[in-house]
């Protein structure tokens, strides 16, 4: 019996072990995140504005400096300036350990005055900004308006006869820096024609199409049109000159009207993406940005330098949106309240 005894504990304590080990071996593969199986950059847009952009920039960067082997795709949904693809993550896949989602200062703006919904900007994982853009005006190459001192003359005697495209509704980033310049040469805001359209790259084909007078994006989603001789920048919203490409376009500030708009363009992931994969992502970026290879691709997309990522660029965020909070509540837009 004794033996009998002792031959039962000893397959005890080997199922114990055993099952020790087992649970050991699985929590360690949960707390692995070997990288994504089908890496995805969701832009909340039509093709061809800002997030298009951000989204390629992260597809080509994180292939060129090897972090990728798989190539990432790009989704497009757009809708509500981002507020379709932020529902979406946050209500529907919010642990989605492949997906990034690309945003700016727009989406910040937008979230400050309430237009995500009952969501705000602490439902998610700030991942990464990789660089900067600035706000800017253009017009049709064609266009009687040569400069930003003719485009305010036609302001300041009929406001409504000008049009201006935008990506967004009122209230938004586009919007916004648009009354800004308005409200610095005297003009009403609300006396102005706002023409709202589903991201730059739509607003900037109707001035190309002249379907109305004005566009108003970030210089990156400009700067290949008027590149190609088919737009004219009368301004950029900067403190003082960008370089490259884009040395002689003057900015609002030179030219006597104190405005300036940088637009912050980066990633963020679902709220339940678990520690490992977000840690995964968080390394790829300061890996990716630390890369000269990168330094190219961003400068051939006319953004300049903006590192942020982790922690650091989650308090950047709310610092950010608390702003713009306040910036909005002084156009009497509504929503404007913390949250």
């Amino acid at each position: 019996m004794k033996k009998l005894s002792y031959l039962a504990l000893g397959l005890s304590v080997l199922t114990l072990t055993a099952c020790n080990n087992a649970n050991e071996t699985a929590s360690a593969g949960a707390d692995e995140f070997a990288g994504p199986s089908r890496p995805e950059c969701i832009a909340p847009a039509k093709p061809g504005g800002g997030f298009d952009l951000t989204c390629k920039l992260a597809q080509s960067g994180l292939r060129d400096t090897g972090i990728l082997t798989d190539p990432m795709r790009v989704t497009y949904m757009p809708g509500g300036v981002g507020a379709v693809a932020y529902n979406k993550i946050v209500a529907n896949d919010r642990a989605n350990e492949d997906a990034i989602i690309a945003f700016s200062t727009g989406s910040i703006l937008n979230l400050s005055q309430g237009k995500f919904g009952k969501f705000t900007e602490k439902d998610v994982k700030w991942l990464a900004a990789v660089g900067t853009d600035y706000g800017a005006i253009a017009v049709n190459a064609d266009s009687p308006i040569k400069d930003l001192a003719g485009l305010v003359a036609e302001l300041k005697t009929n406001p409504k006869a000008i049009s201006f495209a935008a990506g967004g509704s009122i209230g938004g980033q586009d919007w916004m820096q648009t009354a800004i310049l308005a409200k610095a040469v005297g003009v009403n805001p609300n006396d102005m024609t706002y023409v709202a359209m589903e991201g730059g790259g739509e607003a900037i084909t109707a001035v190309m199409g002249n379907h109305v007078t004005v566009v108003s994006a970030g210089i990156a989603e400009i700067m290949p049109q008027a590149t190609a001789g088919k737009l004219r920048v009368l301004a950029v919203f900067a403190d003082e000159r960008l370089g490259g490409s884009m040395a002689d376009i003057p900015t609002a500030v030179e030219q006597g009207y104190d405005v300036t708009w940088p637009v912050v363009r980066g990633y963020y992931m679902g709220p339940d993406v678990s520690p490992a994969a977000y840690d995964w992502w968080k390394a790829s970026f300061d890996k990716m940005l630390a890369d000269p290879k990168f330094a190219e691709l961003r400068e051939q997309q006319e953004l300049l330098p903006f590192s942020m990522t982790g922690e650091e660029l989650e308090q950047y965020v709310y610092k950010r949106t608390g702003e713009l909070r306040e910036l909005s509540s002084e156009y009497g837009l509504t929503g404007a309240t913390a949250k």
